[in-house]
């Protein structure tokens, strides 16, 4: 995996990036980047794609970042029905892999990072919340997102392998959603990402899944056919495979991508 990373990363970078004589661990273009880039990308990624954005836009004056964040399967549709995106970067490989079939993305998407599941419930977990098969005790509200969008199928999985049945009070768009009505005392627990319960702070608490029961979740990034900025395009790709991109991701809690 590290090997492919670094080739892709190299690739890139001779196609759009260079060197400039700067930090070697941030890629900048040997012909200054310039315009904007759309990035369209996984609601779980909000807090560290709004880093490595202004990260990668320091590095890159001439460049700004705009994102889009939202429910995987949302990101799919809005770019199929013409939206101007140049970059996704997807919760799950499955639509990634919907979106390259249906001819919009362009080059070899690459996983860029990973993510574990988490039990997310109220400060101080109030309903004593310990394993998922609490989640079907009666008097739990339990809500998780809708089985299209990555993580719900993720959730999904996961109470399968605990051999836990339990029907959600309601299905969201996102884990935004999830982790803003426990925030709000709407539900009692949900499952979305670890990364998703650091975010939040000290606003929800997280109980941990254990490995038998987890499931990882695969992110992979590609570039929009119809991208109208693309040197700008692989090279924030580019910068998120780099080491410093990765860095920054793992700051915010997300797995390395091998």
């Amino acid at each position: 995996m590290r090997d492919r990373i670094a080739l892709l990363v190299a690739a890139v970078l001779l196609a759009a990036c260079g060197s400039s004589g700067g930090n070697a661990s941030t890629p900048r273009s040997a012909t200054p980047l310039s315009g904007t880039v759309s990035v369209f990308a996984a609601a779980s990624l909000t807090d560290a794609f709004n880093a490595v954005g202004a990260s990668f836009q320091r590095a890159n004056s001439g460049v700004t970042m705009k994102f889009n964040f939202a429910g995987t399967p949302t990101l799919v549709t809005q770019i199929e029905q013409g939206a101007p995106a140049d970059v996704f970067a997807s919760a799950d490989t499955t639509n990634m892999d919907k979106l390259k079939g249906d001819g919009f993305t362009t080059g070899t998407s690459q996983v860029f990072a990973r993510n574990k599941l988490e039990i997310v419930v109220a400060p101080g977990n109030p309903k004593g919340i310990t394993t998922l098969a609490d989640l079907a005790k009666s008097g739990v509200i339990y809500i998780t997102e809708a089985p299209t969008v990555p993580a719900g199928k993720y959730a999904l999985q996961a109470l399968k392998m605990a051999g836990v049945t339990v029907t959600p009070k309601s299905l969201e768009t996102d884990v935004k959603s999830v982790v803003s009505k426990i925030e709000l005392g709407e539900a009692d627990a949900g499952i979305v990402y670890s990364t998703d319960v650091t975010a939040a702070g000290g606003k929800v608490a997280g109980v941990p899944i254990p490995d038998a029961d987890n499931v990882i979740a695969q992110y992979p990034i590609a570039a929009v056919k119809a991208t109208t900025n693309a040197a700008a395009a692989n090279a924030f790709i580019a910068y998120v495979l780099s080491a410093a991109g990765q860095a920054k991701l793992q700051s915010f809690g997300f797995l390395s991508a091998s």
